[in-house]
């Protein structure tokens, strides 16, 4: 059943232009208004955030599972699929969603292969409404999960702290906000392909090269924030405290939810879901929509492919309409074409040698949060593109 949320967004219908709307051209990808922060006091949800505010202490006790196994959760009601409620429902499925992983990741035990019935139901509606899979994604983990200091500020480290976070340490909020920056400078992005679409229409080449050196710049702008990484993080701390929190889920069984765990004879089956990853932003699969980047069909394009599911439904929507856009590469400078594909690759670089930093030299396991040989597929995302370059 689709949900009347699946239409809040900026357009409706159309290209380009439609979908990427002033919302967008504002926010990027994050929520406007800001995300709601709490529940009103007299919420029958209020529980969530003092389950919240309390969740990176519980995880210390060993006992943690046995007490999450005994809260009442108020599962959201079916009726509220309105634009209205749209705020606490992605709130909802914030706070569900941590739950839910902190359950079956608890750092210090073996992962859960059974999520009980009290967890798995609540998450599960919010999923459904949203329409998306039952697991914490990189939208509850950073795009929904962000408040202003100043709330006249700007969305920029210094000005911005977390929701909800899995412990303690400031090194999470850290994470979490360098992402949410880079996400807030994306809006120009948008709103230059949205330009360029407009131009590509009217046929004003110069209009399209301003448009492409403004994308070009605001990937600079995003890598500088990138490169801030280390100076909140430590690799050793991440690696052991907070990553094994938004892991996959490998064969774990949502208790009483029939619609996904139900086989065909009716007995429960085991899960696997992709955890929360950077790969599911939908940045770089706009810049790589917009700019064409042939990648070769493989087990990664796969991937990726795989990865729209766990981004916003109204987010896919935009990556899919700029993808039927013309292609740019015909009427672009060449300078100004390269200098997105040269940002693009050195973005992707970075983020490459933050792998290696913060996880690979930690494990020889090769797969990611989200369940796949990153090391690899990176190096090729990063090859694919410069290669794409105007010579």
């Amino acid at each position: 059943m689709r949900s009347d949320l699946s239409a809040v967004v900026d357009g409706v219908g159309g290209g380009a232009r439609a979908l990427i709307g002033p919302a967008l051209r504002r926010r990027g990808f994050l929520p406007e208004p800001d995300p709601l922060a709490e529940f009103p006091p007299n919420s029958e949800f209020a529980l969530l955030d003092r389950i919240g505010r309390d969740l990176p202490s519980l995880l210390h006790d060993r006992g943690f599972r046995r007490y999450a196994r005994s809260l009442r959760i108020a599962l959201w009601p079916a009726d509220r699929t309105g634009a209205a409620e749209l705020a606490q429902l992605r709130l909802y499925y914030v706070r569900t969603g941590f739950l839910a992983s902190a359950y079956v990741n608890q750092v210090g035990e073996e992962p859960a292969n059974l999520l009980p019935a009290n967890l798995a139901a609540p998450l599960c509606r919010a999923a459904k409404m949203l329409e998306r899979p039952p697991i914490l994604s990189y939208d509850g983990y950073a795009l929904y999960n962000w408040r202003r200091l100043r709330k006249d500020g700007p969305i920029a480290l210094g000005n911005i702290d977390t929701i909800q976070n899995f412990v303690h340490l400031y090194d999470e909020h850290w994470f979490i906000l360098v992402h949410v920056e880079i996400e807030a400078i994306a809006a120009r992005i948008l709103d230059s392909i949205a330009r360029a679409d407009e131009a590509m229409g009217a046929g004003d080449a110069h209009a399209v090269n301003r448009a492409l050196w403004t994308i070009a710049a605001a990937i600079e702008d995003q890598i500088r924030v990138l490169r801030r990484i280390p100076e909140k993080m430590d690799s050793n701390l991440y690696y052991k405290t907070f990553r094994p929190y938004i892991r996959f889920f490998e064969n774990v069984t949502y208790e009483g939810v029939e619609d996904i765990d139900a086989g065909a004879a009716g007995a429960p089956m085991r899960m696997n879901f992709r955890g929360e990853t950077g790969a599911q932003s939908s940045i770089m699969p706009t810049l790589v929509a917009f700019m064409k980047i042939p990648h070769k069909p493989s087990m990664l394009t796969n991937h990726l492919a795989d990865m729209r599911n766990y981004m916003p439904a109204e987010h896919r929507r935009v990556i899919e309409a700029v993808e039927a856009m013309p292609s740019v590469r015909e009427i672009a400078d060449k300078d100004a074409f390269n200098a997105i594909l040269d940002a693009m690759a050195e973005f992707r670089s970075i983020h490459h040698g933050w792998a290696q930093e913060y996880i690979n030299r930690w494990t020889t396991d090769p797969r990611g949060t989200g369940g796949t040989p990153y090391m690899q597929w990176l190096q090729q995302l990063i090859d694919e593109t410069r290669a794409f370059k105007i010579q």
